[in-house]
């Protein structure tokens, strides 16, 4: 017999919670459409999911929506069957999740009430020591109430919190893309766990004069991000940043540069040590001034020539550095066919020696939302397509498509 057709998701994204089970409860708040998301988004990384529901979760959503997304039975009352046995008992689940968790459900967790299936689960699973994750939503005010928060303050240390994100007097539940996060991050094994890795970022300027200067609109923001996401996979990240707009992330070594020449003397003078991974996402110029001024250039001629050379490309001198390093390299063009821009990729990949090239058209259609963007990751073999994605997720997905490339290579 066919499997349920949801199933099909399964791994799509990871495999990190491959052979994992986990509970979701949902309670009966309005964020509690969520639940369908996150309960596919566990899926796509492998994991088997089995839905308990309130009863006032199932007066805003059908139980057979959960079914639809999960393809397991959806438990919304206790029977003979014994429902809350078979899923938080010793070892019959490896996570409980509570998305989202209304400030009634928290109380009886606290208080070893269980008189709804929800609550019997808790009270099972949190004797069973199953690993229990609670994503609160409720009102602001009831967030500060006393009882609440003598409730959260009891069960720190005994479950784990995702923050609520306060919105117009509210403790909104947390989105369910960083519940998934912090799920991953409880089972996650990453191949990039301790690996060196240089990532360079942000636009670079080029005097013209003291005071004048050539640069690009590069913000920094998806080489910011993407070191970011390789801090919280484990590695140890030289983040060598030109001046970019976005703060450069927490964890990281930050070496600030503003030229080319500095940046290309900043990579050189960091690989005297060993690096696993090599990672050039700054928008560096391309050209510099041939002979700036050494004083400020007067503004009363009616037009100034100025003479600009090629500068040196930082991505053609790395494999001469370290020859087995893994090397990514991004490339940039506006406006240009899919086909195209896959062509000018494979020929930067092999004229540098690349390991994987990160290509995208930051043209007319990037420029309408430039928080957004789609990337086609390209290696010696194969091309994959991100899709339109805002710049936190093109972050995940490079470092995803990184540390796979970098294992089968190792």
């Amino acid at each position: 017999m066919r499997e349920h057709p949801s199933l099909d998701i399964v791994s799509s994204d990871g495999s990190e919670l491959v052979g994992k089970k986990i509970v979701l409860c949902i309670t009966g708040s309005v964020a509690a459409y969520k639940a369908i998301e996150l309960a596919r988004l566990l899926m796509r990384h492998g994991a088997d999911v089995t839905c308990v529901a309130s009863k006032a979760a199932t007066d805003l959503i059908k139980p057979s929506y959960f079914k639809w997304a999960t393809g397991n039975k959806v438990i919304t009352r206790l029977t003979g069957d014994l429902e809350h046995i078979k899923v938080a008992d010793y070892r019959q689940s490896d996570l409980i999740v509570v998305y989202p968790c209304t400030a009634n459900t928290l109380g009886k967790l606290a208080n070893g009430i269980d008189d709804t299936p929800i609550s019997t689960v808790l009270s099972v699973g949190f004797g069973s020591k199953i690993p229990i994750v609670i994503a609160l939503a409720m009102h602001q005010a009831m967030y500060e109430n006393p009882s609440v928060v003598k409730n959260i303050q009891f069960l720190k240390g005994k479950v784990q919190f995702i923050a609520p994100q306060f919105v117009e007097g509210k403790a909104k539940a947390a989105e369910p893309e960083e519940v998934l996060d912090f799920v991953l991050k409880k089972y996650r094994t990453s191949a990039l766990q301790g690996k060196k890795v240089l990532i360079t970022a942000g636009p670079t300027i080029e005097y013209i004069d003291p005071v004048r200067t050539i640069t690009n609109q590069s913000s920094g923001k998806t080489g910011a991000l993407l070191a970011r996401e390789l801090v919280s996979s484990g590695a140890k990240v030289t983040f060598v940043y030109g001046p970019g707009t976005e703060p450069a992330p927490k964890g990281t070594k930050v070496l600030s540069v503003k030229t080319g020449q500095q940046m290309l003397e900043a990579v050189r003078q960091e690989m005297k040590q060993k690096f696993d991974i090599v990672i050039l996402a700054a928008a560096v110029s391309d050209y510099t001034v041939e002979r700036p001024s050494r004083t400020k250039i007067k503004s009363n001629a009616d037009k100034i020539i100025v003479k600009l050379k090629k500068t040196p490309k930082i991505i053609n001198e790395i494999k001469k550095i370290q020859k087995d390093v893994f090397l990514v390299g991004f490339k940039a063009e506006t406006d240009v066919s899919k086909e195209r821009l896959i062509t000018l990729s494979r020929k930067k990949l092999h004229e540098s020696g690349a390991n994987m090239i990160i290509a995208n058209d930051i043209g007319a259609k990037y420029r309408k939302n430039p928080d957004r963007n789609n990337v086609i990751v390209i290696d010696s073999t194969k091309e994959v397509v991100s899709g339109w994605k805002d710049k936190e997720k093109i972050a995940k997905f490079v470092c995803s498509q990184i540390e796979q490339r970098f294992v089968k290579k190792f």
